[in-house]
């Protein structure tokens, strides 16, 4: 994740605490990408300040919904993020699956419907730095 991320959270503003808010401002260089995520503890409203973004969304039957959004046409993107939460916390699916003793060929190729080598590869992008 090369963004940077600026918040108005509990930890920050103890003052949040049993608010049901927070907020966070997201700064994204060009051609970045924020992987796949969840808030299992908020609902989260995005507005995007300027730039370009294609979100996306899979429901419960697996379909796929994308939107672009534009607001000019900028090398970068910055976003705000207000959520129904003072801890929204966020779930990184990508780390959540593949930074875990899971195993690569009994559960997550089959998973995956792919290869050992793929799950491997993609674990060493996920690598935790000593």
């Amino acid at each position: 994740m090369n963004f940077t991320v600026t918040k108005a959270i509990m930890a920050e503003f103890p003052a949040l605490n049993g608010q049901s808010v927070s907020y966070a401002v997201l700064q994204y260089p060009a051609c970045s990408l924020n992987p796949h995520h969840t808030r299992p503890s908020a609902t989260e409203l995005f507005f995007l300040t300027y730039g370009i973004l294609e979100v996306g969304f899979i429901d419960t039957t697996n379909k796929l919904f994308t939107q672009i959004y534009s607001c000019s046409i900028v090398p970068r993107m910055i976003s705000q993020s207000a959520f129904g939460s003072s801890v929204a916390g966020t779930v990184s699916v990508p780390a959540t699956v593949l930074v875990t003793v899971v195993d690569d060929e009994k559960i997550l190729a089959k998973c995956f419907k792919t290869d050992v080598d793929t799950i491997q590869k993609l674990k060493a992008g996920f690598a935790l730095k000593a």
